[in-house]
């Protein structure tokens, strides 16, 4: 094992997200679909199954470094301080490991960061954070979050609301989806006009879907590589509820990640709209990047 290599294994709703780094370079970078929020909503606890998966990616890091942190997010909040003592004891027992369980807010916060931190614009700048439980929303500007807004909702509940959205095509129309969706957010005073989507991986999305982007001429960052403006993101949205999603699970390498796919992009249209956006900068930023600097700051 080399001594300045460490894991973070970030757990969330939906998906599990292990990066490895080595000399603070990122050496591996993976997105597991673990269903932890669906299936806790069945079976009202955190299913057996869903642990055996999240301590294969366990493994699979332990082979690179024994520095390995494990946290987790919205689904983890939500259960019982005994359930989650003997998940704890669990994996302590196994891998000599515990779960850190982070709040919504310095989940948003870490996530934020990531984004703004060597962000050079002149103006508002909405940093969308979505998951599988719930949504958060920053407004920054000068590189400072002048405003939070925090919703307990994510892609599952939107999902299950409709779960024709993990069909080929869904019986329900793009429409319908946002006008429930609007109804759980209110009014967003605050307008951006640009909205940067993290908490997960948006271009996998793009990139499977084979849509276009082009070159973020706002600023230079080398994770904020690309955008679209808000007319070929509304073009791409509501296309995205007529398409064949059997077609753009078989381009990628993780099908089950595109079952909240169509939730995710309803929800950042409601929201891009609520705010005036005009340029949508898709991103693969997520809690990880603020934790890496966090732990590296720690050294």
């Amino acid at each position: 094992m080399k001594e300045n290599t460490f894991a973070i294994i970030e757990i969330g709703s939906n998906n599990t997200k292990t990066h490895i780094y080595e000399n603070e370079k990122n050496i591996y970078d993976t997105t597991t679909t673990i269903e932890f929020k669906k299936n806790y909503s069945t079976n009202k606890k955190i299913d057996e199954k869903d642990i055996n998966k999240l301590c294969i990616e366990i493994e699979k890091a332990s082979k690179y470094t024994d520095k390995i942190y494990v946290y987790g997010c919205s689904i983890f909040r939500n259960i019982s301080e005994k359930e989650l003592q003997e998940i704890d004891e669990y994996l302590y027992k196994k891998y000599n490991l515990k779960i850190s369980v982070v709040s919504q807010e310095e989940e948003a916060a870490l996530t934020a960061y990531g984004c703004y931190s060597n962000t050079d614009y002149n103006g508002n700048i909405c940093v969308f954070i979505g998951g599988g439980g719930s949504t958060e929303l920053l407004i920054i500007n000068n590189r400072k979050i002048i405003e939070k807004k925090y919703l307990d909702f994510g892609v599952v509940d939107i999902t299950k609301k409709f779960p024709s959205l993990k069909e080929d095509v869904p019986t329900c129309t793009l429409d319908e989806v946002r006008t429930y969706i609007n109804s759980l957010i209110g009014e967003i005073n605050t307008k951006c006009d640009v909205i940067i989507l993290a908490g997960g991986d948006h271009l996998y999305w793009y990139n499977n879907a084979r849509y276009g982007l082009n070159e973020n001429t706002l600023y230079k960052s080398e994770n904020q590589k690309y955008m679209i403006d808000i007319e070929t993101s509304d073009k791409y949205d509501e296309n995205a509820y007529i398409t064949s999603l059997d077609r753009i699970r078989a381009n990628s390498d993780n099908p089950l990640w595109f079952d909240g796919s169509r939730a995710m992009k309803a929800i950042t249209n409601v929201i891009s709209h609520k705010i005036k956006t005009k340029y949508v900068i898709p991103t693969k930023i997520n809690m990880e990047d603020g934790l890496k600097n966090k732990l590296i700051n720690q050294k």
